[in-house]
């Protein structure tokens, strides 16, 4: 039996990287995770044919929902049909300048475009949250869970929360990906852990030590304090002087700012 030749479908899907939700167990804990307002302001990214789509509106207060496919955009259609509070778009998320009042993010997004939609939304000054379906080894590096920290989520603790809010298995998706997802919670800090005209000097910090020399955070730092400062900070924060940059949690991060970069 020859193969069965790839259809314009299935030309999209690959291109777009989609890989729709089909288990209403899975649908159920992404909205559990996205936690809307009845008041919200909600942007769904990639909302296919509307798996997401429909349990979210019934619990914010407006929707707008992106969705470049043309090929479901019919069937998101009809399912938006009765649901007055929903906006579909046509169009790309990531072109698109984010609203001027507080808004959230929800979305099984493609995957491939990860990394974008997660820019877009740090960007976003009115962003209160986002929910975003990501691979799964996307959401665990994000959020410390492989015992490593990203520089993206240490350069951004003081002002957002990062955490993985649940797992789903790859036969939730259709057409079945290669690997399992993961719902990644980012949420703005109500008060930042930092005063705003000191995030600069952290966020500079951080590229020193994650871009330095000598293998270690400690090796990092004293090229630009005095050793025994550094080490002082270091035991302040219990982080041993060989510890690779990875492996010092957000926390101790904050920790070894506010000592080193203390009045004088």
């Amino acid at each position: 039996m020859a193969p069965r030749r790839p259809t314009a479908r299935d030309r999209s899907r690959r291109v777009l990287s989609q890989n729709f939700l089909a288990d209403p167990a899975a649908v159920t804990r992404m909205v559990r995770a996205a936690r809307p307002d009845p008041d919200d302001l909600l942007l769904e990214v990639g909302a296919g044919r509307g798996q997401l789509t429909r349990p979210l509106a019934a619990r914010c207060g407006r929707l707008v929902a992106y969705e470049v496919d043309p090929t479901v955009l019919p069937e998101l259609a009809a399912t938006c049909a009765r649901l007055p509070h929903v906006e579909i778009r046509a169009a790309d998320f990531l072109a698109v300048p984010p609203p001027d009042e507080p808004f959230s993010v929800v979305g099984n997004i493609p995957w491939s475009l990860t990394a974008a939609v997660v820019r877009w939304c740090l960007a976003a000054p009115g962003l209160r949250a986002a929910t975003l379906l990501t691979q799964l080894d996307y959401a665990r590096k994000r959020t410390g869970d492989h015992g490593r920290w990203s520089r993206l989520t240490v350069s951004t603790w003081p002002e957002y929360h990062w955490r993985l809010a649940g797992r789903v298995r790859r036969d939730a998706f259709r057409p079945v990906p290669a690997v399992d997802g993961g719902i990644l919670r980012l949420e703005r800090r109500a008060v930042p852990l930092l005063p705003p005209d000191a995030l600069p000097a952290y966020r500079r910090m951080v590229e020193l030590g994650f871009g330095g020399v000598g293998g270690s955070l400690a090796a990092s730092l004293r090229a630009v304090r005095s050793g025994r400062r550094v080490d002082g900070a270091l035991r302040a924060a219990r982080v041993a002087p060989d510890t690779p940059v990875g492996l010092v949690w957000p926390e101790q991060w904050l920790v070894l700012f506010r000592l080193l970069h203390a009045t004088r």
